[in-house]
C-alpha cells in the first residue's frame, strides 16, 4: 500500500491503473496461448484484427474528442490533441480487444470481427467519454451486437455467431438429447482441458483458472464479485439438478460450470473495475445478480448461453447499485437479510420453475 501525494484529499492507493491493467493482460496469456495452440492461424488473425481495430479506433476517437491546445501547423495541432494520451489508452483497449477475440469462434468471418470490435469500442466505450467513463463492458457490447445484428447471415437451430463454433454442450443439451447424452459427446475432462467446440478463449477451464489465480493473487481482481457469482450460480444449478437429475447433480453442475462462457466471464469480465460496483456489498450483489440472470437464461430462455447478456444487462444497474444515497462499503444487516432473501426467492423460482422439463 502506498500513499499518493497530491492536493487534498489524499488517496491511499494499493495499485496503479497501469499495473492492474498489465496484470489483466498477463492473466489473459494462458487463455490466449491455448487458443492459438488449438485454433492456429485462425486465432492469430482474429486476435490481431480485434486488437488493431479497438486500439486504433480508441486512439482515433481520442483525438477527435480533444481540442487542439496549440496553434501552428496541422501536425502541431494534431500532436496537441494527444498530449493527455497515455499508455493506459493503449493497454485498456488492448484488454478489451483480447477479451473480445476470446469470446468469439475461431471461424467467425473477419468482417464480423471488425464490426463487433468497432461497435464495442466506439458505442460501448468512447461515446461515454472514453477511459474510465463507460458503463458497459466493450467486449460484451461487441459480442452481443454481432450476435443480434448478424444473426440473419447464419443459419441453423441456434442462430447467431455461436453456430460458427460448432455444436456446444449447452446447445446440444437444448437440442433435446438430454443431459446424460451430452456427457457422452462432451466428457467433463475434455471441457476442463479445452478440447470441445466453443469460443476461442472460453473452452479451456484450466487456462482460465491459471489466469484467474494470478489475478486474485495480485489483487487485480476483486475476489468478492468472483466468489459471489460462482457460489450463486452453483447454488441455483444444484437446485435445478436436484429437480431434473437427482442422481447426477454433481455432473450436471460441473457441465454447466465448464461449458459456455461462464468461467471466462466470471473471471475476466465481471471483474472489470470500470463497469462493476465500487463498494464491497455492491460487488457481492452484482456478482450474484449476474449469476442469477445466467441461470435464468440457460434454464428458461431461448438462448443456450447467457453470460455476455447477463453482464451487459447488469452493467445498466451498476449506477443504481452505487447510488450515493444507499451505497456503503459496510455490510449492514439490511443488506445481508435482503441478499439471503433474494437467494431464497430465486432458488425457489429455479427449483419449481424447471418442473422436470428442461
Amino acid at each position: 500500500m502506498q500513499t499518493v501525494k497530491q492536493t487534498s484529499p489524499y488517496i491511499r492507493k494499493a495499485v496503479s491503473t497501469k499495473r492492474m491493467m498489465t496484470d489483466v493482460l498477463i492473466a489473459l496469456l494462458p487463455v490466449t496461448a491455448f487458443a492459438i495452440y488449438r485454433f492456429g492461424f485462425d486465432a492469430i488473425i482474429r486476435i490481431i484484427v480485434s486488437l488493431v481495430v479497438m486500439i486504433g479506433l480508441e486512439a482515433l476517437a481520442f483525438g477527435m474528442m480533444h481540442k487542439a491546445k496549440k496553434e501552428g501547423t496541422k501536425i502541431e495541432k494534431l500532436k496537441s490533441r494527444y498530449e493527455e494520451f497515455s499508455i493506459n489508452n493503449i493497454i485498456t483497449p488492448a484488454i478489451s480487444g483480447l477479451i473480445f477475440a476470446m469470446i468469439i469462434p475461431s471461424k467467425l468471418p473477419i468482417y464480423a470481427v471488425i464490426v463487433g470490435a468497432a461497435f464495442g469500442i466506439i458505442v460501448g466505450k468512447m461515446l461515454f467519454g472514453g477511459l474510465g467513463s463507460n458503463i458497459f463492458n466493450p467486449a460484451a457490447v461487441g459480442r452481443i451486437f454481432i450476435t443480434l445484428a448478424l444473426t440473419p447471415m447464419f443459419t441453423g437451430t441456434y442462430v447467431g455467431v455461436d453456430l460458427v463454433a460448432g455444436s456446444t454442450a449447452l446447445s446440444t443439451l437444448r437440442s433435446g438429447l438430454g443431459f446424460p447424452g451430452v456427457l457422452n459427446s462432451y466428457p467433463l475432462m475434455d471441457m476442463f482441458m479445452g478440447f470441445t467446440p466453443g469460443a476461442m478463449g472460453e473452452i479451456s477451464a484450466l487456462a482460465i483458472l491459471i489466469g484467474g489465480v494470478y489475478l486474485l493473487i495480485r489483487r487485480s481482481a476483486d475476489y468478492r464479485v468472483v466468489l459471489s457469482a460462482f457460489l450463486t450460480f452453483i447454488l441455483l444449478i444444484v437446485l435445478a439438478g436436484l429437480r431434473l437429475y437427482p442422481d447426477q447433480v454433481l455432473s450436471y453442475t460441473l457441465m454447466h460450470i465448464l461449458s459456455g462462457g461462464l468461467m471466462f466471464g466470471f473471471i475476466f469480465m465481471i471483474t472489470d473495475p470500470v463497469t462493476s460496483p465500487v463498494t464491497r456489498p455492491g460487488r457481492l450483489a452484482y456478482g450474484a445478480l449476474v449469476a442469477v440472470i445466467v441461470v435464468l437464461i440457460r434454464l428458461f430462455g431461448s438462448y443456450p448461453e447467457g453470460v455476455a447478456f447477463a453482464i451487459l444487462f447488469m452493467n445498466m444497474f451498476v449506477p443504481l447499485i452505487d447510488y450515493p444515497q444507499w451505497a456503503t462499503n459496510k455490510f449492514k444487516p439490511a443488506f445481508i437479510i435482503s441478499f439471503v432473501i433474494g437467494l431464497i426467492v430465486f432458488g425457489l423460482v429455479v427449483f419449481f420453475g424447471v418442473g422436470g422439463s428442461v
